[in-house]
């Protein structure tokens, strides 16, 4: 399925049940009075996060989404049922914007959260409830009154752990098929990874974390240059970014130094924030070179960056250093607290 992380809906609550107006009538009971009930409220609409669902492709065939209305009061002051409220499933992860307000409604950063999108109509009131010393026979009810209508946009931004970023064909999509029972797609060309990807590392028996392959970056992404503008916001969530960068076959480091700098331009750009988060690097596809070249090409290329973070060199197509990429990523998680991104 096509991923889609942009939809735009619209939700109607129910109206609420008009009043009635009625008379009592029984047999042997002289001068009834009113007793008309009031009718039922309208169903509200509500979005709620499930977990398993990780696209909003099923919007872009659903748009409009109604509550139940209320039904109408009858007599003997009886009330009408109210409308069944509508719970509307979306995945994990999604921001939701009333379109006419510019308003952000809500998050629904985790599964089982709820958002009240639309609120139900108010049940109208029957005659019993006009009642009084001076009106004995009221023949006045009121209608229900209409649902909430809005127009809604929805903005998925994936939850995962790690962030992968790097410039087109850096290999991280090899690295996730490495890591994880994820398989995204893997080809020798720019732009293989058109949609985000979400793998599941497995360290032991529960302990693991998620991580997101993001389609690659270039420079200007933050400015709508290329796929990047799409996907950098679903870096937003990550608690760990870890920057891919592809080793030189001739061993000079301008080039990956380069596509470094440029995806920090790009993450400063975007969010301030984003740029602020722990950044990792990983120095990829080093089975490229021979491997006596391997130890000195990572320190070299450290030196180059003056990078003062943790740094792996690894193989993403062999699995080389891999694992314990994935073992100091899981330690990282496990000591650091989430800042509820």
């Amino acid at each position: 399925m096509k991923f889609v992380d942009e939809a735009t809906v619209q939700v109607q609550a129910g109206r609420g049940g008009d009043g009635c107006v009625s008379f009592r009538r029984e047999k042997y009971v002289p001068k009834g009075g009113p007793d008309g009930g009031d009718g039922g409220h309208g169903g509200s609409v509500f979005l709620i996060a499930r977990s398993g669902i990780n696209t909003l492709a099923e919007f872009r065939v659903q748009r409009r989404f109604a509550a139940e209305n209320g039904r109408g009061g009858a007599g003997r002051q009886r009330t009408g049922a109210s409308g069944e409220d509508l719970y509307v499933p979306v995945p994990a992860g999604t921001v939701i914007s009333d379109i006419d307000t510019g308003e952000t409604l809500g998050d629904l950063a985790h599964a089982g959260q709820t958002l009240k999108v639309a609120q139900g109509g108010r049940h109208g009131r029957g005659n019993a409830r006009f009642k009084s010393s001076v009106n004995r026979a009221p023949r006045k009810s009121t209608p229900g009154d209409p649902g909430e209508k809005r127009r809604l946009a929805l903005e998925l931004k994936l939850l995962a752990d790690v962030g992968l970023v790097g410039l087109p064909n850096a290999g991280k999509s090899t690295l996730v098929r490495a890591l994880s029972a994820a398989r995204p797609k893997v080809a020798d060309y720019p732009f293989t990874t058109l949609h985000p990807h979400l793998g599941v590392v497995s360290i032991e028996a529960d302990r693991s974390f998620v991580i997101a392959d993001i389609p690659g970056l270039i420079e200007g992404a933050a400015k709508g240059a290329g796929l990047g503008i799409q996907f950098l916001r679903h870096l937003q969530r990550t608690r760990l970014l870890v920057h891919i960068v592809e080793v030189s076959e001739s061993g000079a480091h301008e080039v990956p130094a380069a596509s470094i700098r440029a995806i920090e331009s790009e993450l400063v750009d975007y969010s301030e924030d984003l740029a602020a988060k722990p950044r990792w690097l990983a120095i990829n596809k080093l089975d490229l070179l021979p491997r006596e070249r391997w130890h000195e090409t990572v320190e070299s290329l450290i030196e180059t960056l003056a990078w003062d973070g943790p740094a792996f060199g690894i193989s993403g197509a062999t699995g080389e250093g891999t694992r314990a990429l994935a073992q100091a990523i899981m330690r990282h998680l496990e000591e650091s607290t989430d800042p509820g991104a």
